[in-house]
């Protein structure tokens, strides 16, 4: 969808936004025991430091591994509909990050404990069905029409 080097460095800083205050909202409330109308002033709050990380993993690295992993197992894109590319290239950005970043928010929060293996895998676990849910049918079609509402 973005065309330049601008428009992509927009769309991911939208996506990601989206994409961190929500995982960051939905484990909090996790952490809390519920979901509560302070889980989102302090999602906010909490969530600076990751967001510049997963942009910075997603805008350098894991979008190209996306890709690539998308093209591997797709045949050609002129036989299939644009959407195949878009949820495959959706589905592999999240089987990447969310592995990725829920280690680093692992030691980020917890530091490195006897633990730190199983907090990781309890993390990723809980994480990826809702990064995959949100990603694939919220904020990936609200990002999406968001953007094409400003650059076309």
């Amino acid at each position: 969808m973005p065309k330049t080097k601008f428009q992509s460095v927009v769309f991911t800083l939208m996506m990601v936004f989206c994409m961190v205050y929500l995982m960051t909202v939905y484990t909090v409330s996790i952490k809390m025991g519920g979901l509560s109308y302070s889980v989102f002033g302090i999602a906010i709050k909490e969530m600076w430091l990751e967001y510049v990380i997963v942009f910075v993993l997603i805008f350098f690295a894991i979008t190209k591994i996306a890709l690539k992993l998308t093209e591997h197992i797709l045949p050609s894109k002129e036989t299939l509909p644009s959407i195949a590319s878009i949820l495959a290239t959706q589905s592999f950005t999240v089987c990447c990050i969310v592995p990725t970043i829920t280690l680093i928010a692992t030691f980020l929060h917890n530091g490195f404990t006897a633990d730190w293996f199983i907090e990781w895998i309890t993390s990723a676990v809980q994480c990826f069905p809702m990064a995959l849910c949100l990603q694939v049918f919220f904020i990936g079609p609200l990002v999406r029409n968001i953007f094409r509402k400003i650059f076309n």
